[in-house]
């Protein structure tokens, strides 16, 4: 079996239940009977390519809206916090998000405390935990339910707070000649490309 076979198991997993595609690749793997330490896995590419096939093939109809109304959540968040010069990343950034997806901003700050005390101020709810950062190292994370009107659901929005110096290199361009994520800037242009805008 290939990796592309791998790939598309993994693409319905992470549209039709909102997996990351870590544990989307490791769930294909042994739903496909494979053996999970020797099977080579799909890069991120591969399967960011079938989870683009799955879409257009299964969602053409719902997801372009639920995008949408993702995007315009985050930018909503962006500007909340934009002394914390937010970017946002993964599937909302990249374009291939559903309303099962979660929302990542990578903030930069000198002191994390002040975000936190922010949201406090705002009355808030956030969940702290810790991951793993744009350059390896670990991170704190700050988890809120947001409610996105538009699709009648609570989103996960993630807060990843970066120390400010961590922006150098932030945006630069992966093998495709692509942004990894984008500033308050970028997401706006990104929504006045919609037509119903």
């Amino acid at each position: 079996m290939s990796t592309q076979d791998i790939a598309a198991t993994a693409a319905q997993l992470v549209v039709e239940e909102g997996l990351e595609y870590g544990p989307a690749k490791r769930r294909a793997v042994r739903q496909l009977k494979l053996p999970e330490r020797t099977t080579p896995l799909p890069d991120n590419d591969e399967l960011e390519a079938a989870v683009r096939e799955y879409l257009d093939l299964f969602c053409a109809d719902t997801q372009p809206a639920e995008l949408l109304a993702l995007r315009r959540l985050a930018l909503v968040w962006m500007e909340r916090l934009a002394e914390f010069r937010p970017h946002l990343s993964g599937a909302v950034w990249h374009g291939t998000a559903t309303k099962l997806s979660d929302i990542y901003l990578q903030l930069f700050c000198d002191d994390e405390k002040s975000l936190e005390i922010k949201l406090i101020d705002q009355g808030v709810r956030y969940q702290p935990r810790t991951a793993r950062g744009l350059h390896g190292d670990s991170v704190d994370v700050l988890g809120i339910h947001a409610m996105c009107q538009p699709l009648g659901i609570f989103v996960g929005l993630h807060l990843l707070v970066n120390d400010r110096d961590a922006v150098r290199g932030a945006l630069r361009k992966d093998a495709k000649n692509r942004s990894p994520r984008g500033d308050l800037a970028a997401v706006r242009l990104l929504l006045s490309t919609f037509k119903d805008n």
